[in-house]
């Protein structure tokens, strides 16, 4: 483990005490001095902060970022010995029997691709392999590699069984791609640890790659740990700051991976309904209790837009949104808030028309 810096270009990012452009005469929430401890799992840092006299906690934090490497080891579909990796080969032909807590976050994934009409979706590998081999090819899917990916993708085709704790696909080629919820699901498990053992803080922020987050508890003197939202616009600019109190944060954006093919560019988040990139938003942010419930709802969100996001959200207990469609004209966003209170949101007024 080893203390890194943060980078801009990540939506997400603690505030702190030294960022003065963040100050606000207006009360703006501001970091304070605080400690941190950081390792690098599934392909992005994850970070524990505390408040400053949080060094005895030091050891029970590593022994949790140590267990999201664990996590890693069997969620992860990089790897071929993975539990997951092990389902994606054999799941079509025999039930495979799950550990319990792979076998709940499954039927969450589920339980969200119903509640958001297929916009998430963990079972939509194929899709995303797809697209991963033509941008290495430097060309786009045709119509019927499409069609195929389509006829294999889709969380419908789960068969969970509680009884035996096992899962099936009833179709072949079904893949299980957990990118979209795999980070806030680890997060989840590293709160939940910190907050139960004896020796762990009471008051933290766990990060995983700036994108997904999880607060517990105060800090600084507040209710609770200001977090900033990034201009997907201007990577170096700030939109605002939000005020977590004991929730968890997520945001999905397309303005850093893409790629570009004949003068048009592709963003790497996939509607699973269609098997095509999304167009015409610049970022979701979403609160909720539960970081896995936030790291997907934010990529459906994405997807759906703002009008069916809202219809969405409103649907679902304790969860808001802040989306952030491309601006008709100017330099300054006009994001949507759904479900989030007002004394939580600080903005920036030169980046922000609300």
């Amino acid at each position: 483990m080893s203390e890194r810096s943060k980078t801009r270009r990540d939506f997400l990012k603690p505030t702190r005490s030294d960022d003065d452009h963040c100050v606000d005469p207006a009360g703006v929430p501001v970091g304070g001095h605080t400690v941190r401890v950081a390792t690098r799992a599934m392909a992005c840092e994850f970070s524990v902060i505390m408040n400053p006299g949080s060094h005895d906690h030091v050891s029970t934090v590593g022994d949790v970022l140590e267990m999201v490497h664990e996590i890693e080891g069997w969620l992860s579909v990089y790897k071929p010995n993975s539990e997951i990796s092990h389902i994606n080969r054999l799941a079509a032909t025999e039930p495979v029997r799950l550990r319990p807590d792979l076998y709940e976050l499954l039927k969450t994934a589920r339980q969200l691709h119903q509640q958001t009409n297929g916009a998430f979706d963990i079972a939509a590998g194929a899709q995303i392999q797809l697209w991963r081999d033509c941008r290495a090819e430097q060309r786009i899917p045709t119509a019927e590699e499409l069609d195929t990916v389509l006829s294999r993708s889709g969380s419908h085709h789960l068969d969970l069984d509680d009884e035996a704790s096992t899962v099936a696909f009833d179709t072949n080629g079904l893949q299980l791609d957990p990118g979209a919820i795999g980070k806030g699901f680890a997060l989840d498990e590293a709160a939940a640890w910190l907050r139960k053992t004896e020796d762990g803080p009471q008051s933290f922020l766990v990060h995983g790659g700036h994108s997904s987050l999880v607060a517990r508890g105060q800090h600084n003197g507040k209710t609770g740990w200001p977090v900033g939202i990034g201009n997907p616009l201007f990577t170096k600019k700030r939109l605002g700051t939000v005020l977590l109190r004991d929730q968890a944060m997520s945001t999905s954006g397309s303005n850093i991976q893409f790629f570009r093919h004949e003068g048009r560019r592709y963003g790497h988040i996939l509607d699973p309904r269609t098997a095509t990139p999304v167009e015409g938003m610049l970022s979701v942010t979403v609160l909720a209790d539960s970081a896995a419930t936030a790291d997907a709802l934010s990529t459906a969100f994405f997807v759906l837009g703002v009008e069916n996001a809202r219809i969405v959200c409103d649907n679902l207990s304790n969860v808001g949104a802040i989306l952030v469609p491309f601006p008709e004209s100017g330099k300054r966003v006009s994001p949507t808030i759904i479900g989030v209170p007002f004394d939580q949101i600080f903005w920036e007024k030169d980046q922000v028309t609300v």
